[in-house]
């Protein structure tokens, strides 16, 4: 008997390890503390309620849920803090925001990872399938509500700054924003000289005064969900499915009427970012602009990028200008298309350059 009680040892032990494996599995071993700091909590305020507990992705990427009486639904803020941001208490940071091109949202950001960086904090609101960063000459669609301008520019910013230890000026401050996104950093920076000091735009829908992003932003009101959809925006993977832009909504529903006749299209040449009037307000702000030449998107958005360019040159206003064709130069990653391919390698381009100028603004 004795030559068994090794045998019943081991087998007792292995029995008492099988039972632990099951109970892990089924969810019933005992729990151990989840060591993930907690984010910063954030106040209500400026029209903005937050809804439900904060997404934690990491100790410096957390998502926060909100509603506003000026957009319809909830809508989601990712934010992104320095690895040093609890450490140390008395510092503060600048602060870029991340603009998503139509058909995306604040989880784009995850494909982009030299957003995530120590050197200051970033901030991805929701823009919307299709909000254009405008304030909606029509608000009585299927979608409700849409002042996504007034959201992001009278909200989320002053939001960020009461919530978070930013530097709350200009000097400080800065837009960056890709297709759709391109169009709201470059109008945003023109619109609120005082909130922005720092903007680049990369294969955005510039210039108004082309047919064909007048046709790309109707094309996301009527969720026709070609090419411009298919490849402009993408999952956090960056792999550029796109679902479409959501309901379809008037032609007219965001801008008013396209079409230049008896100034029908005011509303499209007051908010068109290539207008000289508007260009001349970028005097005093660090402007870039970013895009390849390829494919049926870029091809277009490099026309408007040179238009937005000379413009400025003729303004005497400085400026940065990569157009990196067909993206041999830039990334193995790109091809000169509108996807993350070329985006996250342009934007980690550029963020070196964005941190010199905050560091210079002191």
């Amino acid at each position: 008997m004795s030559s068994l009680l090794p045998t019943r040892r081991h087998l007792r032990t292995a029995l008492v390890a099988a039972a632990l494996t099951v109970s892990a599995l089924l969810g019933t071993a005992p729990a151990h503390a989840d060591t993930t700091p907690a984010p910063p909590a954030l106040s209500d305020g400026f029209g903005l309620t937050q809804v439900g507990s904060p997404e934690v992705h990491s100790a410096t990427d957390f998502t926060i849920t909100v509603t506003t009486p000026q957009l319809s639904g909830t809508h989601k803020i990712r934010i992104f803090l320095p690895a040093g941001y609890a450490a140390d208490p008395g510092k503060r940071w600048p602060v870029a925001y991340f603009l998503h091109g139509a058909g995306g949202g604040p989880d784009d950001a995850g494909a982009v990872p030299a957003l995530h960086n120590d050197g200051m904090i970033t901030v991805t609101p929701d823009a919307g399938l299709k909000g254009w960063y405008a304030n909606w000459a029509m608000q009585n669609t299927v979608v409700g509500a849409a002042n996504w301008r007034t959201f992001h520019l009278d909200q989320v910013v002053p939001f960020i700054d009461a919530n978070l230890r930013t530097i709350p000026d200009r000097g400080h401050r800065a837009l960056i924003g890709l297709s759709m996104g391109g169009y709201g950093a470059l109008r945003y920076a023109e619109n609120r000289p005082d909130l922005f000091g720092h903007t680049v735009a990369l294969s955005g829908g510039i210039d108004f005064g082309m047919g064909v992003i007048r046709g790309a932003v109707l094309g996301t009101e009527l969720n026709v969900t070609g090419a411009w959809c298919a490849v402009s925006t993408s999952s956090p993977a960056g792999t550029g499915q796109c679902t479409g832009y959501g309901p379809v909504v008037d032609s007219d529903a965001i801008f008013g009427s396209p079409y230049p006749v008896f100034n029908a299209d005011h509303i499209w040449n007051e908010v068109n970012p290539a207008g000289l009037a508007n260009l001349a307000k970028l005097a005093n702000t660090d402007v870039s602009l970013y895009t390849g030449n390829v494919g049926p998107i870029d091809f277009f958005t490099e026309g408007a990028s040179n238009t937005v360019k000379s413009r400025l040159d003729q303004l005497g206003i400085p400026s940065r200008y990569v157009d990196y064709t067909n993206g041999a130069s830039l990334s193995p990653s790109c091809d000169g298309g509108h996807d993350y391919g070329c985006w996250a390698p342009a934007i980690a381009d550029y963020i070196p350059h964005l941190k010199s100028a905050f560091a210079a603004a002191g």
